[in-house]
C-alpha cells in the first residue's frame, strides 16, 4: 500500500486544507507513513507570508527529497503561486500544485481515472481536540505589506449548509470546539446569494447540539460589526475571545500600510467590545519596522498596546515581499534599532498578558482540556473559552472534557488551577 506525508506551514486555513487532503488520500486507500519512514508521495503546504516562510517552505522541500529521492513530492500552497520557478529548481520528482487545485490534489497524485470524490471537507482533526473549519477563502483587501491577497484571489465563502454539515460531522467524531477560519473571515457571507454575515451563519452552528463550543480565528477591526458582538454577548457557546491586528498604533503608518481602521476607531471598537463582553480577550497581531517607521511611530504602537491589553501579542519584524506596493518603499531602520523595538514590544506584551490573566485569579471558569501536559506528571492543559492557556492537577483522564476550576496562580506561560 503506497504511503503519504503531509507538512504544512502557514495559517489556519492552510493546516485545513491540509486535513481535508489527509482525508482524501486515506479514502483512496494510501496510509500514512510514520515519522521517521520514508514514504512513496510527499506533500508540502507552503506559505509566503514573510521571507522566513518561504524558507522554511523550501526547506521542507529539500527535507523530503532526502528523506527519498524517489518519491514523488508534491508543492501546493501560497509560495507555489508567485514563485513556482523557484520550487522547480530544485532536484526531484516535484509537481507544482495551484491553492485552487487543492481540492482535488489527490486526483493528481493517483491519476485522473483514479480521481477520489470530494469530501465535502473533513471529518476529524489529526492531533487536535479543536477542529479548524475553513468558511471562507481569499482577500479583498490590499494591505501594502502583504501577498496573501495576490495569492489567495478575492474573497469567496462557502454556503451556510456546507459549514453546518461539516460542524455537524466533526462533532459527531468527538469535537467540543471548532474554529472558525478563513483569510478573511470577517467578509464571510458577502458574496453570497442570498447575503448573510458571519453572525447569522454563527446562530446557526449554535444549535448543533454537540457542538459546545465556536471560536474565531483571526477578524480584521472593520469587520467586528454590532451584530456580531451582540451575538457573542447573548451566546453560551461562542468564545468570548478576539484576535483583532492591530499592525500599528501609529495613523501614519496605518495609512502607508493601506490599513482601513485608525488608531482612535480600533480602540474605541475594543472598548465597546470589554463593555458589552464581559471578559472577553483580545489578541493580536503587530509588525515592526516597516518602512518609514520611526522611534515616535513605534512608540504610538507601544501605548496603544498598553491601553488594549491583550492576552496575547503576535509580533513579526517587517519582511519585505516582492510584488507588493512596500516592497519599494524607503526602509532606513537598523538591524540594532529593529531588535530593540521587538525586545521592548515582546517585554510590553507579557506585561499585559500578565495583567489580563490577573483578573482571573479565584474565579472559577471552564476549561477543556486539550491533554497531557509533558512536563509535570498528572497535570493537565487547556483553553477557557477566553483563551487563557490552564494547567491542572488530576490522576483522572481529563483529555477532551470541559471541566470547571478555580485559577490560583498566573505563571509566565499558563495559570495553574484546581479542579472544582
Amino acid at each position: 500500500m503506497p504511503a503519504f506525508k503531509l507538512a504544512t506551514l502557514g495559517c489556519k486555513v492552510n493546516q485545513y486544507e491540509t486535513q481535508a487532503i489527509r482525508e482524501q488520500l486515506l479514502a483512496a486507500g494510501l496510509k500514512e507513513a510514520s515519522l521517521r519512514v520514508p514514504a512513496d508521495f510527499y506533500v508540502i503546504n507552503t506559505c509566503t507570508v514573510t521571507q522566513r516562510a518561504d524558507s522554511e517552505s523550501l526547506n521542507l522541500v529539500r527535507r523530503a527529497i532526502r528523506e527519498n529521492p524517489m518519491a514523488r513530492i508534491y508543492v501546493t500552497g501560497c509560495l507555489v503561486e508567485l514563485d513556482a520557478d523557484r520550487i522547480k529548481e530544485l532536484k526531484g520528482a516535484i509537481r507544482v500544485v495551484k491553492n485552487r487545485n487543492k481540492e482535488v490534489l489527490a486526483g493528481y497524485m493517483l491519476g485522473r481515472e483514479q480521481r477520489p470524490p470530494s469530501l465535502g471537507g473533513i471529518s476529524y482533526f489529526k492531533g487536535h481536540n479543536r477542529a479548524f473549519l475553513k468558511i471562507q477563502d481569499g482577500c479583498n483587501n490590499s494591505c501594502s505589506y502583504c501577498k496573501v491577497h495576490l495569492v489567495r484571489g478575492p474573497s469567496r465563502s462557502r454556503g451556510k449548509d456546507d459549514v453546518i454539515a461539516e460542524a455537524k460531522r466533526v462533532t459527531r467524531g468527538g469535537i467540543k470546539e471548532i474554529v472558525l477560519c478563513g483569510i478573511c473571515l470577517g467578509a464571510y457571507g458577502r458574496d453570497l446569494n442570498p447575503r448573510i454575515s458571519l453572525a447569522v451563519l454563527l446562530g446557526e452552528l449554535e444549535k448543533i447540539p454537540e457542538l459546545k463550543r465556536i471560536r474565531l480565528s483571526s477578524i480584521e477591526a472593520g469587520d467586528v460589526s454590532s451584530e456580531l458582538i451582540a451575538r457573542i454577548a447573548d451566546s453560551s457557546k461562542i468564545c468570548r475571545h478576539l484576535h483583532i491586528p492591530i499592525q500599528s498604533g501609529d495613523d501614519d503608518i496605518l495609512k502607508k500600510m493601506g490599513r482601513s481602521y485608525s488608531r482612535r476607531s480600533y480602540l474605541a471598537l475594543i472598548r465597546k467590545l470589554k463593555k458589552d463582553v464581559p471578559g472577553i480577550s483580545i489578541t493580536t497581531d503587530i509588525l515592526v519596522g516597516f518602512p518609514g517607521e520611526e522611534r515616535d511611530n513605534f512608540n504610538n504602537t507601544l501605548n496603544l498596546l498598553n491601553k488594549i491589553a491583550p492576552l496575547k501579542v503576535h509580533i513579526f519584524p517587517y519582511s519585505r515581499r516582492n510584488g507588493t506596493p512596500a516592497a519599494v518603499f524607503k526602509n532606513d531602520i537598523t538591524p540594532w534599532q529593529l531588535n530593540a523595538r521587538l525586545s521592548s514590544l515582546k517585554s510590553a506584551s507579557e506585561e499585559c498578558s500578565l495583567e489580563y490573566r490577573r483578573r482571573f485569579l479565584g474565579r472559577k471558569v471552564p476549561v477543556l482540556v486539550e491533554g497531557r501536559f509533558p512536563k509535570r506528571d498528572y497535570f493537565w492543559h487547556g483553553y477557557t473559552d477566553n483563551y487563557i492557556r490552564v494547567l491542572l492537577k488530576s490522576t483522572r483522564n481529563l483529555k477532551n472534557r470541559i471541566v470547571e476550576a478555580r485559577i490560583k496562580r498566573i505563571m509566565p506561560a499558563y495559570a495553574l488551577a484546581d479542579l472544582c
